[in-house]
């Protein structure tokens, strides 16, 4: 924290005082020049949303981020304040963060008369110059712009006519810093015409008061175009004097989305230390969110968030870490068994259109992690033939052969080693995998052999039942023999 000083001693530093547009550009430059990265962590933006956001910003446009859900818009905005300075003065004891050279408000503008050089200087720091607002419904031109204060009034024994009665809302209280006013179209059409003259002219009206007050703020909305219609809508107007409206999307490739989901995931260092989680069983978690993008069952004008995966891969350690505690052990790996427990994650985060309804959330959420499983099945091993010529072999047919006269039981609860002895007993799974995963790690191949069983049940080459703990896997058309 930097230390109280006078005026005289501001202008003596060598200070000079910018507009937010001029200091965020400023930093901007200089970051850019240094070779410094500018939004980090914006995993698949840094040739489509990051360059739009520098553009505007160098233009010194306010700026609507406009994308479905969990498409990092809040994260953008809240990543512009690296771009403040470390500290700014202002006129100690100033509301709406008054520059002593160029003053708005009565209160600092006497305080610079009566003072002079002498007034007092205080310091905020940058993560005290970004206001955040939710518009809901019930939101107010007296939260965002203000409204008389009749204690303030009484207590300093002031008329109403004074304009030190009045108590500024969270804009002009935001000045000179970043104003972000996320989901826009919830705002009422009434309440976002208050917007109007502070984005274009700087005027604010209060009660009648009409102040000229210059606010010095760096806008920044989020939308999302599905509210458009279902909720609400910006007003033409309001639209007109934002200065550039920048598209946001949902990651491109499995490997950025990993890196997001990684990024996110509150995942302690002691579960890190004590569960592996296979490369493929992070490719699959991504893949069911693919598949949720791409699903009939699924509203695609919704969106399906980021935080579908972020949500299951806490899901997926937290039942690697249960069965850490039920078996007393220390280590575990995350199996394709585990992936049960990220359903809830799924049913929470998809809005689903009429079909899905008709078919409950929890199936529709069964046949994501399904498509999933094919599609990372489908990279790694041959396709599984829905006919099969008699006297043909095919890659499968012996382990196919192998349950005619077998079954197996998995059951969540069993140690690594009591899981995967039971996986490696089968020796047509183990020369399934040899012969088409051998050049994935070891986890990697055990994994395989999960994904290998699991692709033929789909593919109704074997039959899967299962129960609160326990997946058993027979011979297709004879499961219920072994069961019974």
């Amino acid at each position: 924290m930097k230390n109280d000083i006078t005026f005289k001693e501001l202008k003596q530093s060598g200070y000079t005082d910018k507009t937010i547009n001029q200091e965020i550009q400023a930093n901007l430059i200089a970051k850019i020049k240094a070779k410094e990265p500018v939004f980090e962590g914006l995993w698949g933006y840094e040739d489509s949303v990051v360059p739009q956001l520098k553009k505007a910003i160098l233009a010194g446009h306010h700026i609507n981020l406009l994308g479905l859900r969990g498409q990092a818009k809040t994260r953008i905005a809240r990543s512009m304040v690296n771009l403040l300075d470390e500290y700014m003065p202002i006129v100690k004891g100033s509301e709406i963060n008054d520059s002593p050279f160029q003053p708005i408000s009565k209160f600092a503008r006497d305080l610079i008369t009566e003072l002079g050089d002498e007034t007092p200087i205080s310091w905020i720091h940058r993560s005290n110059r970004f206001f955040e607002k939710l518009a809901t419904p019930d939101v107010n031109v007296a939260d965002l712009i203000g409204d008389i204060d009749p204690i303030k009034a009484a207590t300093l024994k002031l008329p109403y006519s004074d304009e030190r009665v009045l108590h500024y809302g969270m804009i002009p209280r935001a000045n000179r810093s970043i104003f972000v006013l996320n989901e826009l179209p919830d705002l009422q059409a009434r309440i976002q015409v208050s917007l109007f003259n502070i984005l274009q002219e700087g005027d604010i009206q209060i009660r009648g008061f009409q102040l000229r007050m210059p606010l010095d703020i760096q806008f920044v909305f989020t939308a999302n175009p599905e509210d458009y219609t279902n909720r609400g809508s910006i007003v033409t107007p309001l639209k007109d004097r934002i200065g550039s409206q920048i598209f946001t999307h949902y990651p491109k490739t499995i490997e950025l989305a990993k890196h997001i989901t990684e990024q996110e995931a509150q995942i302690s260092a002691e579960d890190k230390s004590q569960i592996q989680i296979p490369d493929l069983a992070k490719n699959l978690l991504e893949e069911v969110a693919f598949a949720a993008r791409d699903s009939e069952y699924v509203d695609a004008k919704s969106g399906v968030s980021a935080r579908l995966t972020i949500s299951a891969m806490e899901n997926l350690i937290a039942a690697a870490k249960l069965r850490l505690i039920e078996n007393d052990s220390e280590k575990t790996s995350v199996r394709l068994l585990d992936f049960m427990s990220i359903i809830p994650s799924i049913t929470g985060k998809i809005e689903l259109v009429y079909e899905g309804e008709q078919e409950g959330a929890d199936y529709v959420a069964k046949i994501l992690i399904d498509k999933a499983v094919m599609t990372q099945f489908e990279s790694i091993f041959p396709r599984i033939s829905k006919l099969e010529k008699e006297g043909i072999k095919t890659p499968y047919t012996d382990l196919i052969k192998w349950f005619n006269k077998n079954h197996l039981e998995l059951n969540y609860t069993d140690t690594d080693e009591e899981f995967y002895t039971k996986l490696n007993s089968i020796n047509p799974l183990v020369t399934i995998v040899e012969e088409n995963a051998s050049e994935l790690s070891a986890e990697d191949q055990k994994f395989c052999k999960e994904l290998v069983l699991w692709a033929l049940t789909i593919s109704k080459k074997l039959d899967k039942s299962e129960n609160s703990s326990t997946y058993t896997f027979d011979s297709a058309g004879i499961g219920q023999f072994f069961r019974d």
